[in-house]
């Protein structure tokens, strides 16, 4: 789901199981966002990678400001499924998922989810969060629902 700041209340109304999420984690310098679940089964994983999914509106936007994820359910006895923060080679943090755990961190950072294993799926919410220019936000719409199938398992 694609938002900017005036899609918000939009996106509060067609999804209002979101709305405690929403008013909690978007940022007030920011104007445009890209919430997504991502939902992780036995033998997924997510390579290291750095967000950018408004690219595919406006090339000139490079990474968001911020992501926040929070964990809406982690299986109990799930092995794996750490998030590990990276700024170039260096290693910054591992993060263990626990249900209703919220974190942020840098757009800017390499991030990675290491495989899981479990009978149940890992859920968590990610949104990354932009400040854009003027120029740039008129290429972002206001509201729009989209689905991008980009991890496998592996």
């Amino acid at each position: 789901m694609v938002f900017t700041r005036d899609g918000a209340e939009r996106t509060k109304s067609e999804f209002p199981w979101l709305t405690p999420y929403v008013q909690r984690v978007l940022r007030s310098d920011c104007n445009a966002f890209y919430l997504n679940p991502l939902q992780l089964e036995n033998g997924s994983r997510v390579d290291p990678h750095i967000d950018r999914s408004l690219r595919s509106y406006c090339k000139d936007i490079h990474v968001p400001l911020s992501v926040a994820v929070l964990y809406v359910d982690v299986p109990a006895g799930m092995i794996g499924g750490e998030l590990v923060l990276a700024r170039g080679k260096k290693s910054l943090a591992r993060v263990r998922p626990m249900r209703n755990l919220l974190i942020e961190f840098d757009g800017d950072l390499t991030h990675s989810v290491e495989r899981v294993e479990t009978s149940g799926r890992r859920l968590s919410l990610v949104c990354e969060q932009y400040a854009l220019t003027e120029d740039e936000l008129e290429q972002i719409p206001p509201y729009a629902v989209e689905s991008r199938a980009g991890y496998g398992r592996g």
